[in-house]
């Protein structure tokens, strides 16, 4: 299984969301990074993905978005294709 890295704030609930959905779905290399404790990689975050909401999400390389476009990928069937190495 592919890698998953996500922008994300502890306080956020659409991370809340995103996080459970990716768990339900088997990844269990998830890395969270917090750009409410980290305030430098919220700038990494928005040079990578043009956008300054979180989560932003990652399945190895490809940026997925956010939680809605997350949910939309597994509505679709193709979230599961994309986690897989």
């Amino acid at each position: 299984m592919k890698k998953v890295t996500m922008f994300s704030k502890a306080t956020c609930p659409y991370c809340v969301r995103a996080e459970k959905l990716l768990l339900e779905r088997g990844v269990t290399n998830l890395e969270k990074i917090s750009i409410d404790t980290n305030r430098e990689q919220r700038a990494v975050m928005i040079e990578r993905t043009g956008r300054t909401t979180v989560p932003q999400i990652f399945i190895g390389d490809k940026h997925v978005g956010g939680c809605d476009d997350l949910m939309a990928l597994d509505r679709a069937g193709e979230l599961t294709t994309l986690l897989a190495d």
